[in-house]
């Protein structure tokens, strides 16, 4: 903790290992008593080198499963931007049946994807027991998410060219069972989080951002609707099957009649995106075309396509947190890929955070902070600032492996003296 002596304020880091935040991340909080007057945020804990390793060790088909583990959480929309930057560069559409069945799953990870984020949110005002309400709720999406794809957590569904498995008539039946039940508990949910006196109290005018500071500052999916920026990448960019399904922006309004952009509204959108998920899934199983789920079905000869290819492609998919951008580029008589670009939804949210957080109080770091839904592991990025010049460099593997080697050197001879 650092002390200001001439303005009497404090400046004290939160992270990037606190029982707060959930997600490695520092930020140095200037204090003044209780009230946060200015906000710095610091990344950089977790950088896996993910870009590299598709660029370097995988061809592009492999790189499918390197996109699902960007993510733990959202490991659908990372692929499914990817395979539709890859797909784009070589010139293919998949199948109609194909973009259908990818809707469903992205679709099911954000119903999952919000109710674990509710659980959590819930938790960081200290609320446990509706904590334990909601993921117990959770539990029936992660059950049918292994039911269609085989695994609670990685599906391992998509390919380039459409999909990897199907889902069948005969289990319509299940998967409907599940959307009844949400439209069943629906009701419970809101009343818990939208009526309760505590959490009303701590979520109501905290972690504020205004309309044009969201403008501004860029915000994504679920902060920026709940700013009331209708943005929606299935509504403004319609891709896979969400052209067919005429699908608008969730903001608080439609519920309250106001837009505030504080956490409840955040609460708010999330909360309604789950109903609205529910009735995108019963639309595609009623609505489903019959026919072919790749454009390609031996592996093989789609890689040797994939080596001749050349172009470049750029993959948007709106994930559970938010706008998700894959750009892609193939080089023919290459086995990987020569370019490959990730952009995650936090990385531009985190931009938010502090003209969420100053005017606030400390006290209200943690759930303001998470309403953000942050996820730094698919953000990180290594960049060096020059103090002095302001100029950026970004560091590629060989800058940063050099650095290692130096460092390490130093700290031997250093050790050895």
């Amino acid at each position: 903790m650092t002390v200001d002596e001439t303005k009497t304020r404090y400046t004290i880091p939160v992270g990037p290992i606190h029982p707060a935040l959930k997600e490695p991340i520092r930020l140095d909080l200037s204090i003044d008593g209780e009230e946060i007057v200015d906000v710095d945020v610091v990344v950089g804990q977790v950088h896996r080198g993910i870009e590299w390793l598709g660029m370097n060790r995988n061809n592009p088909i492999q790189n499918i499963y390197l996109a699902e583990r960007v993510c733990g959480i959202c490991n659908i929309c990372h692929p499914f931007a990817y395979i539709m930057a890859v797909e784009q560069a070589m010139g293919i559409t998949p199948p109609e049946r194909a973009e259908y069945i990818r809707v469903i799953i992205a679709e099911m990870e954000r119903i999952h994807s919000h109710l674990l984020w509710a659980g959590v949110a819930a938790h960081e005002i200290g609320f446990d027991s509706v904590f334990y309400l909601v993921w117990r709720v959770r539990e029936d999406i992660m059950d049918l998410v292994e039911y269609v794809t085989g695994n609670r957590v990685t599906k391992a569904m998509f390919q380039i060219g459409g999909v990897r498995r199907d889902i069948t008539e005969e289990q319509f039946g299940r998967i409907r069972q599940s959307l009844d039940y949400y439209k069943s508990v629906f009701n419970q949910l809101r009343t818990v989080f939208l009526d309760d006196r505590t959490i009303k109290m701590r979520t109501r005018n905290v972690g504020i951002l205004k309309t044009e500071d969201a403008l501004k500052l860029l915000a994504v999916g679920p902060t920026g609707r709940a700013s009331g920026v209708p943005k929606d990448v299935r509504q403004d960019q319609p891709y896979g099957a969400y052209a067919d399904l005429d699908i608008k922006a969730i903001t608080p309004d439609m519920l309250t009649g106001t837009v505030v952009g504080d956490v409840y509204d955040r609460i708010i959108v999330r909360l309604l995106e789950v109903k609205q998920s529910v009735e995108i899934i019963e639309r595609c199983l009623d609505e489903m075309p019959s026919g072919p789920l790749l454009v390609e079905q031996k592996t093989a000869k789609l890689l040797n396509m994939l080596t001749k290819a050349e172009g470049e492609g750029i993959g948007r998919a709106e994930a559970p947190r938010g706008e998700v951008v894959h750009y892609v580029r193939l080089e023919a008589g290459r086995e990987t890929l020569s370019n490959w670009k990730i952009r995650a939804p936090t990385y531009v949210n985190l931009m938010a955070v502090p003209a969420m957080l100053k005017g606030g109080q400390i006290a209200d770091v943690p759930i303001a902070f998470a309403s953000i839904d942050p996820c730094m592991s698919c953000t990180n990025r290594a960049v060096v600032v020059d103090s002095k010049t302001k100029d950026k460099s970004v560091l590629g593997d060989r800058e940063l492996h050099e650095l290692s080697v130096e460092k390490t050197r130093r700290l031997e001879a250093q050790f050895d003296s």
